[in-house]
């Protein structure tokens, strides 16, 4: 399930774009991305990286992709995403994967397929623009209900760029190049704070406590039900070396299964069996997490080996399984209750994620002939040279 994904987007954009600057968004020439053997289209074939001088760039979007920053890329209704505002989120997504682990490698696979009729390329290119159309969609919302951004937002960011200026030794020329190196400018940081404070005005208009439609607990229940969400404890016997992953020996496996079985006749017989569960599961569980989650794992469909899972909710609340074997081994599952007050705020989540679906939906989204034209493997190739340039000159000026 989709859960909260795209609003996602919106929870560590001041956090993300300040760290970003200070350190330019670059990228240790190990990492990925950097050149390689490669190119950018993952041909075979290598390709010279290319030198920019930020002292001829005056459009950075125009720079890194051909196209001017307040060119229009798409349209949601009548609201438009320019180019500046939609090349932010490419460079985000791009930066994201990298940041993802087993993503190291020396290009990118643009045009390697990631599904059927989607490319690589073309996946970063939509998961950019998904995020670039939810902050739009926000703001029309916002204007519709009437509601305006805390008035506070602008004077801090402001402060905060004065702050900036004045660690890069009063060069307001350096700091917009730092701007430059995540695809930022000082007004586009703005606006994405400012659509942080409108969607969580818009979250608590639609559902928030005072709204009338605050969810009950049984919806909130019905929410974990149709995600999926569940919370279990188990006893594991391991019948592999869990560092090693390697099978242990047959005499050990079988002596594992008689304890489980001497276990679960234990709590069978038990007249406080949810009591004597915990004692035996510190006794004689071997799972390496139990020691950071002593009140058990709250997961969902689909994270979970297939035997655990099944057997998991296959039960009712406070229930123990049988003895349920795993390629880790043989598990003994007490099935645990959500308590709706723990997941209310992912729930109004929930229900506003489905509602500014709805509203997107509603205005309906057009890309324009520019967003055609974006090549994300020129364009991450420029953005690597655009920020090794602001890398150089932070460096020269001693502030890197």
């Amino acid at each position: 399930m989709k859960k909260l994904k795209r609003l996602g987007a919106l929870a560590l954009v001041l956090a993300a774009a300040l760290t970003a600057l200070s350190g330019c968004g670059q990228k240790d020439s190990s990492s990925a991305g950097a050149s390689g053997p490669e190119d950018s289209a993952g041909t075979g074939t290598s390709a010279p990286a290319p030198v920019m001088d930020l002292s001829q760039i005056t459009d950075p979007y125009l720079a890194v992709s051909g196209l001017a920053g307040d060119e229009v890329v798409a349209r949601v209704g009548t609201a438009e995403i320019t180019a500046g505002e939609y090349l932010y989120w490419l460079n985000r997504s791009i930066e994201s994967y990298l940041s993802q682990p087993g993503s190291q490698m020396s290009a990118l696979p643009w045009e390697a397929q990631v599904s059927e009729g989607v490319t690589f390329g073309q996946y970063m290119l939509d998961q950019a623009l998904d995020a670039a159309v939810l902050h739009c969609t926000l703001r029309e919302m916002a204007r519709q209900e009437g509601l305006s951004p805390d008035p506070a937002i602008a004077p801090g960011l402001d402060a905060d760029y004065t702050n900036m200026v004045l660690q890069a030794q009063g060069s307001e020329e350096q700091v917009t190049h730092m701007f430059w190196a995540s695809m930022l400018s000082k007004e586009l940081l703005t606006t994405l704070n400012e659509n942080t404070d409108l969607y969580n005005q818009l979250q608590e208009l639609y559902f928030g406590e005072n709204s009338g439609r605050y969810p009950t607990d049984a919806e909130v229940m019905a929410y974990l039900e149709e995600s999926g969400q569940y919370r279990a404890k188990h006893i594991l016997l391991a019948t592999i070396d869990l560092n090693t992953r390697q099978p242990l020996d047959e005499e050990t496996v079988a002596q594992k299964k008689a304890l489980a079985d001497d276990l679960l006749s234990r709590l069978r017989a038990a007249e406080d069996p949810i009591a004597l569960f915990d004692t035996l599961m510190h006794e004689h569980s071997e799972d390496t997490g139990l020691a950071a989650n002593p009140e058990g794992y709250t997961t969902e469909k689909g994270k979970m080996v297939a035997p655990f899972e099944q057997a998991a909710l296959a039960l009712k609340d406070g229930e123990i399984s049988g003895v349920v074997e795993s390629d880790f081994g043989y598990h003994i599952i007490l099935r645990l209750p959500m308590n709706p007050d723990e997941f209310r705020k992912e729930c109004v989540g929930y229900l506003f994620q489905k509602t500014e679906e709805q509203e997107e939906q509603r205005l309906g989204v057009k890309k324009t002939a520019a967003y055609d034209k974006l090549d994300p493997g020129n364009f991450w190739e420029n953005m690597q040279a655009l920020q090794s340039a602001v890398q150089a000159e932070l460096t020269a000026n001693g502030q890197s």
